[in-house]
């Protein structure tokens, strides 16, 4: 693993706004985490927010569980202390005022795809650094499920498999991206960084 990831992280949002980064998670916590994916109760995720979330299986077919704060399994438990150094180097590097983390389990069965789309909504605009973090062992290009990240003018910037132990970053308003169909189960962390909401500010 990198001895210096969140580092890396850092002066990439800082920079080109992404990166894609190989072994965020060691292997025996992936394993733990694909099995806590596995027993969560999952159910089929919406589209949108709030009131307005809809659910629309043609544009967007995984199914979800939240990763509480409260959580006393042990693999979540150390993904969100993970994820807590993350925020505090985030913040002091970057000055991002990050002041929460959500994530949740993303469960695609073969065939199930995201369209593309931005992850801040439009009615809230806490969502500041995306990360997705995948759990799939022994995965190639044949199986699929790549995520396609595009730059604001729509330039493909990047393809990636979804291994395990790799990780994603980017700016939450700025890169938009899909989930292409797989041949077998994917599954996958997405996770939020937050910054508190200010009234009146432009949403993308």
């Amino acid at each position: 693993m990198d001895p210096q990831p969140h580092a890396r992280i850092a002066d990439a949002l800082a920079g080109c706004g992404w990166l894609v980064l190989d072994d965020f998670l060691p292997d025996a916590h992936c394993r733990e985490l694909r099995t806590c994916a596995e027993q969560a109760a999952l159910v089929p995720a919406r589209v949108g927010s709030g009131v307005h979330a809809l659910h629309q299986p043609s544009l967007r077919g995984d199914r979800t569980a939240w990763i509480e704060d409260s959580s006393v399994i042990s693999g979540e438990r150390a993904l969100r202390a993970v994820l807590e150094v993350l925020r505090a180097v985030l913040n002091e590097n970057l000055y991002a005022g990050l002041e929460d983390v959500e994530c949740h389990y993303a469960h695609y069965p073969p065939g199930a795809r995201y369209g593309r789309h931005l992850d801040r909504f439009r009615d809230d605009d806490r969502r500041a650094v995306s990360c997705v973090i995948y759990l799939n062992r022994d995965w190639s290009e044949a199986h699929g499920g790549h995520l396609r990240l595009y730059s604001e003018a729509d330039e493909l910037l990047a393809q990636v498999l979804p291994h395990a132990g790799r990780a994603v970053f980017f700016l939450s308003d700025r890169f938009p991206h899909e989930v292409m169909p797989a041949t077998r189960d994917r599954y996958s962390i997405a996770v939020w960084f937050l910054r508190r909401a200010i009234t009146g500010r432009p949403i993308v």
